[in-house]
């Protein structure tokens, strides 16, 4: 008895099924290498379907020019007509971009923008537009204040996951971070994950935080030299609570581990390509600043893939 065996092609899957499959890709192929190998799986790339959630953190790191960074994050949200649910990049430079993200934010549920230059005001403008967010990542924007927090609390009901963290250096000439920590304690009840390691918050600022976030989970104190709450008080008053800090076990020690992660992450160098864009806005040709040819074939991404999320700085022994 002969069994048919029927095979479907790749061209014919569905656009869905297609841009799941490529999500699992490089960047660097889905956007040079995919469109080129048919008409189905160019659609599928210059459609919506592969843009759901976008992850650009990793390239943002390492692109050193605004206006590439602009271009790409328009390119591909445009890209995502309106279904984006994820946006993940870094280095934000300026407001503008920001606002074009919250213009199409309708659907976004997810936003980590660490590390960007935006503004008390540019946050205020556009926080209404972002009220289906749930989970909103502020680490090391050090323009951003407690206006912008409590902007982002006002209109984002459903947050339930806040990462605000800084680094050390950057809050050297702080005095008090506790109008951010009411601003988070009067505007956002719902969170289960607050993050605010290194901020100069004082014990009376956590204590508001923790009487007004009553659904809190997991707190991120770590660096927070002022706060005066122990592991006794924790397990006493909040014993399902996971709590990281204030103290640093090992930090002088790892500080200089920390430097050398920093110097080959962020380092200008072979690891930095960018993309040339087109006049009509899609992708052309690779292209490095400092080298003949295009994509380094001795690139090895997992090299440079170093966890910075900012609720591990510093890394942990």
């Amino acid at each position: 008895m002969e069994e048919d065996c029927e095979y479907r092609h790749w061209d014919e899957l569905i656009p869905d099924a297609l841009g799941l499959i490529f999500s699992h890709l490089p960047l660097q192929e889905v956007l040079t290498v995919v469109p080129r190998v048919c008409k189905a799986w160019n659609r599928a790339v210059t459609g919506p379907y592969c843009w759901q959630e976008i992850d650009i953190e990793l390239w943002s790191n390492r692109c050193h020019q605004a206006d590439h960074l602009d271009r790409m994050l328009q390119m591909l949200i445009l890209r995502s007509s309106g279904s984006l649910r994820k946006l993940s990049v870094t280095g934000l430079q300026n407001d503008s971009i920001f606002s074009f993200i919250a213009q199409h934010a309708g659907s976004l549920k997810t936003l980590k923008v660490p590390r960007s230059g935006l503004s008390n005001s540019g946050v205020v403008n556009v926080a209404e537009k972002l009220s289906s967010l749930t989970f909103l990542d502020l680490s090391y924007c050090c323009k951003v204040g407690p206006e912008a927090i409590q902007a982002i609390g006002k209109h984002c009901k459903s947050l339930i996951e806040f990462c605000r963290n800084m680094h050390p250096l950057d809050v050297a000439s702080v005095v008090s971070h506790d109008d951010e920590a009411y601003a988070i304690a009067n505007t956002m009840p719902k969170l289960k994950r607050l993050e605010i390691a290194y901020h100069r918050v004082s014990t009376e600022g956590v204590l508001k935080i923790l009487s007004c976030c009553n659904f809190l989970e997991f707190l991120e104190l770590r660096g927070c030299w002022d706060v005066q709450l122990d592991n006794k008080f924790f397990k006493e008053k909040f014993p399902d609570m996971k709590v990281l800090g204030p103290r640093v076990i090992g930090f002088y020690d790892m500080i200089n581990d920390w430097e050398d992660c920093c110097s080959d992450y962020f380092s200008d160098g072979s690891d930095y390509l960018a993309w040339e864009f087109l006049e009509d806005g899609e992708m052309g040709e690779f292209y490095e600043d400092e080298f003949e040819h295009g994509w380094d074939d001795n690139f090895n991404a997992d090299r440079v893939n170093i966890d910075l999320e900012p609720h591990i700085w510093p890394p942990s022994p």
